[in-house]
C-alpha cells in the first residue's frame, strides 16, 4: 500500500511540476532580463530611470487587471478541460477575448486622457535631484509608446492560459522566452544607438518592448493554429465570438471579485510599504532592491501556485473528487518545502545583492534585512499561494476576495498603520510583524479546505457544491490521509 500511495504522490508532483516549471523559467527570464533592462536604461540619467520606474508600475497595475480578468474564466476552463468538453474551452476562450479587449480599451482611455496626472503622482515631494518637468515629458512619452503593446499582450495571455488549463505549458514559456530575447536586444539597439540608428532612450526602450510583445503573441497564435489538431477548441474558435449568457454570465459573476482582489491587493502593499516609508526614506530603495531579488525566486511558488489551481479544477471538473482534499493538501505542503530551498538562496544573497546598488549606506543594510526577514516567511508564502489557487479552483472568488485583499486591508494595513502610529518599534520588527500575519491567513484556508466548502463542480453540476460528504467518506478520506502522510 505505501509503494501505491509514494507513486500515487509522485506522479502527482510530477504533472505539477511538469506546469509549473516552463512558468517558472518564463517568469524567471522574464523578471532576470527586467533587471537587464532597468540597468541599461539606467544608464541614461535619473530622469529617465525615474520615467520608466514610474510608468512601470501604471502598466504593472494594467498587467494585473488582464491576469485578474482571465482567472474567471480560466477557473471554468480548466474545469471543462477536466470533463473534456470541448466546446466549453472554446467559450471560455471567446469570453477571454472580450474581457481582455474590455481591459484593453479601458488602459488605454485611462492612460491616454489621464497619464500626467497618474505619473504626477510619483513627483510629488521626490524632485530632490530630479528634473520633474523633464522626467514627466520622458514618462509620457514612454507611455504613449507602450499602449501600442497593450493588445498583443493581452491577447497572448488569452492563449497562453487557455493552453495552460489544456495543459501546455511548454509552448507559452518558448514564446515569451523569444519575446524576452527579442526585448533586450532591441533595448540594447534603440536606447543607445547602434547599427546606424539613433539612440532613443525611453522612446527606445518602450519600442523594444513593443516589439517584443508582437513578436511573441506572433510566435504562440501561429504554433497553437498549427497544432489545431491537438488543440481541438481552436477549430472554428473564430466563426463566432458570441457566447450565450447562461455560460457568459456565471464566468463573469465569477471573475468580477478576483479583477477588483488584484486592484485592492496591489493597493494594500503598496500602502503597507509607504507606510513602512514613515519611519525611514531609505525604506523605499531597500524595499525595491529586495523585491526584485525576491521576485527572481518566487516564481517557484507562484508558478506552483497556478499549476496547484489548474490540476485541481481539473479533477473538479472531471468528477474525481474522492481524495481531492488529500492531493490538494500534498501539493501545498511541496510547494512550501521547495520554498525552503528558496530560503537558502534568499538568505545567501542577502548581505551581497544590495552593493550592486548605488544607494546610500542605510538603504543597502535595509535591503540587506528585508531580503532576510522575506526568505523566513517564503515557505509560509509558498504553502499560502497553493492554497489560495486550491480554494479559487472550485470558483470560491469572493471567499478568496475576502480572504486576500480583504485581509490585506483590514489586518494587515491598519496593523502596520497602528504599530506606525502608536508605537516606537522599528521598521524591521513592523515588517516581520506584518509578515507573521499571514499566519492567520493560512488557518482560515485550512479551516475552508477541511469543510470542502470549496468543492464545487461548475461544468458538470451546474454549480451544485459537492462538499457535502457523508462522514464515511469522511472518514474514509481521513484514513487514507494518513496512510498517505505515512507512505
Amino acid at each position: 500500500m505505501k509503494k501505491i500511495l509514494s507513486a500515487e504522490r509522485k506522479a502527482l508532483y510530477v504533472r505539477a511540476l511538469t506546469l509549473a516549471v516552463p512558468m517558472m523559467i518564463q517568469n524567471g527570464i522574464t523578471n532576470a532580463v527586467g533587471l537587464v533592462d532597468s540597468i541599461m536604461i539606467g544608464s541614461q540619467g535619473t530622469e529617465s530611470t525615474s520615467a520608466v520606474s514610474m510608468c512601470g508600475q501604471l502598466i504593472f497595475v494594467f498587467n494585473l487587471a488582464i491576469f485578474g480578468a482571465l482567472s474567471g474564466p480560466g477557473i471554468f476552463g480548466a474545469q471543462y478541460f477536466g470533463n473534456h468538453d470541448i466546446e466549453g474551452v472554446r467559450k471560455t476562450f471567446r469570453i477571454k477575448i472580450w474581457v481582455v479587449i474590455a481591459c484593453v480599451i479601458a488602459g488605454i482611455a485611462a492612460f491616454w486622457f489621464f497619464g500626467d496626472f497618474f505619473i504626477g503622482l510619483y513627483l510629488k515631494g521626490e524632485a530632490q535631484g530630479v528634473d520633474p518637468v523633464l522626467a514627466l515629458s520622458k514618462g509620457r512619452s514612454y507611455l504613449n509608446i507602450m499602449l501600442i503593446g497593450f493588445l498583443p499582450f493581452a491577447l497572448t495571455q488569452v492563449y497562453s492560459s487557455t493552453l495552460r488549463e489544456n495543459n501546455e505549458s511548454k509552448m507559452p514559456m518558448i514564446a515569451g522566452v523569444c519575446g524576452v530575447a527579442a526585448d533586450v536586444f532591441f533595448n540594447w539597439v534603440l536606447i543607445f544607438g547602434h547599427f546606424g540608428l539613433p539612440a532613443l532612450d525611453v522612446r527606445g526602450a518602450a519600442i523594444a518592448t513593443v516589439i517584443s510583445r508582437f513578436i511573441e503573441f506572433a510566435v504562440i497564435v501561429i504554433w497553437s493554429h498549427l497544432k489545431r489538431g491537438k488543440f481541438v477548441f481552436l477549430q472554428g474558435i473564430y466563426r463566432t465570438l458570441l457566447v450565450e449568457g447562461k455560460v457568459l454570465f456565471p464566468v463573469i459573476k465569477k471573475s468580477i471579485p478576483i479583477l477588483i482582489n488584484e486592484f485592492l491587493w496591489s493597493a494594500g502593499i503598496i500602502t503597507t510599504n509607504q507606510l513602512l516609508s514613515r519611519r525611514s526614506m531609505a525604506v523605499v530603495p531597500a524595499m525595491g532592491i529586495s523585491a526584485s531579488l525576491s521576485n527572481l525566486l518566487n516564481v517557484v511558488f507562484v508558478a506552483m501556485g497556478s499549476a496547484v489551481g489548474i490540476i485541481i479544477g481539473q479533477m473538479l471538473g472531471a468528477g474525481e473528487i474522492k481524495g481531492i482534499r488529500r492531493k490538494a493538501n500534498s501539493l501545498m505542503w511541496f510547494t512550501a518545502l521547495l520554498s525552503v530551498g528558496l530560503s537558502g538562496i534568499l538568505i545567501a544573497a542577502a548581505p551581497f545583492f544590495p552593493k550592486l546598488y548605488d544607494v546610500v549606506p542605510e538603504a543597502k543594510y535595509m535591503a540587506t534585512a528585508f531580503i532576510t526577514l522575506t526568505a523566513f516567511f517564503f515557505p509560509l508564502q509558498g504553502f499560502l499561494n497553493a492554497q489560495y489557487f486550491t480554494i479559487r479552483s472550485g470558483g470560491k472568488t469572493f471567499i478568496t476576495f475576502i480572504a486576500d485583499s480583504g485581509f490585506t486591508w483590514a489586518i494587515q494595513v491598519l496593523t502596520v498603520f497602528l504599530l506606525i502610529r502608536f508605537t516606537k518599534l522599528n521598521v524591521y520588527q513592523i515588517y516581520a510583524a506584518s509578515l507573521s500575519l499571514d499566519v492567520l491567513k493560512v488557518v482560515f484556508g485550512a479551516i475552508l479546505i477541511r469543510t470542502g466548502i470549496w468543492i464545487t463542480n461548475l461544468v458538470k453540476d451546474e454549480g451544485k457544491e459537492i462538499s457535502e460528504l457523508s462522514p464515511e467518506v469522511d472518514q474514509a478520506e481521513d484514513a487514507d490521509s494518513n496512510a498517505w502522510v505515512k507512505g
